[in-house]
């Protein structure tokens, strides 16, 4: 369904710290490895593993701290061939995807197998519910290799960075690297100009929207990460009347008028809403952003990295300067 896919996508994005793993033992690879994940699962090998197969917007995140996963799950590619910005910094090339088609959240589990993984990593949107492996699939993969579940619900930007970062580390990742670094360096630089844009605004606001055939979507940004974020920024962004854990205000297109603003942030992902289906409604034309053609793409999911948030909001400052 249209409302699960946008709800469980849309903590977003990209991106969270809930109430976290724990862990214990060596983390150099000699000796036990455990970890207890955000659903209280407690993960334990005989030594820290070593083929790593995670969702890719995850994959992408544990790559910006210099570590690589042997598989992946979930987008990665566009129609067109390219890299999907949700695992952007992957090469496709050097990984195998054992998405598989059809249902949502099926795996190609013979592919799943001949990588022989010793541990899936995914997140959660929806707790319990795991992110790209539906409850048939993961009872299969857990036969594979323990599934890592880390919670992004609830979680700010920031939160669910050093989340991923946590993993991360135990998995041999050196958070003070001078690549991570600069990668949070480049994230509060980028967090500033923001502001600075936000700021620039001055009275005009900002509509986030996304859409189906009938219905319209109005997101709530206190319940979207990101958008919470940059909320706290200073980025004037309209407060839908979403109930709590719903993200979106939904509403037929007749009413799509219901909320007036400047500029329009539309959910850019592919295979969701277009700007051209925005365009062509009769109604929703008739607001300002609308007349002014002053439309701005929303990344909606983005990789679990101060370094791939860093090249996302220098992306959406440099789209909202271009309104000003």
């Amino acid at each position: 369904m249209k409302r699960t896919f946008l709800a469980a996508s849309a903590a977003i994005a990209l991106l969270t710290l809930a109430a976290c793993g724990t862990s214990s033992p060596d983390d150099t690879g000699s000796g036990p490895w455990t970890y207890t994940d955000d659903r209280g699962t407690k993960i334990s090998l005989d030594e820290k593993p070593k083929r790593v197969v995670a969702q890719s917007s995850l994959a992408a995140g544990l790559k910006d701290l210099g570590v690589d996963v042997v598989g992946v799950f979930g987008p990665l590619k566009l129609a067109d061939g390219s890299l999907d910005p949700q695992a952007a910094g992957l090469d496709p090339d050097t990984i195998t995807d054992v998405t598989a088609g059809g249902e949502y959240g099926s795996l190609d589990l013979e592919k799943l197998a001949a990588l022989k993984p010793d541990l899936v990593v995914t997140n959660m949107y929806l707790p319990p519910d795991l992110w790209y492996i539906n409850d048939a699939t993961a009872k299969k993969v857990a036969k594979l290799a323990p599934i890592l579940a880390v919670d992004f619900k609830g979680d700010s930007i920031i939160e669910s960075i050093e989340d991923v970062q946590k993993v991360g580390a135990k998995l041999g990742a050196d958070l003070d690297s001078d690549t991570v670094l600069q990668g949070r360096k480049d994230f509060e630089a980028a967090s500033t100009r923001l502001a600075d844009v936000g700021a620039e605004l001055d009275d005009r606001n900002v509509l986030v929207v996304s859409g189906t055939k009938d219905l319209f979507y109005a997101a709530d940004p206190a319940q979207f990460p990101d958008l919470d974020y940059y909320e706290s920024l200073g980025l004037p962004i309209i407060k839908a009347k979403a109930k709590p854990g719903s993200y979106w205000e939904d509403m037929s297109w007749e009413k799509s008028d219901t909320y007036d603003a400047d500029v329009v942030m539309w959910d850019s992902r592919e295979g969701g809403s277009t700007l051209q289906q925005f365009k062509a409604q009769p109604v929703f034309s008739t607001i300002t952003a609308a007349k002014n053609d002053a439309w701005v793409p929303w990344e909606a999911v983005s990789p679990a990295s101060f370094a791939a948030y860093a090249d996302v909001i220098n992306r959406l400052a440099d789209d909202i300067e271009e309104q000003l």
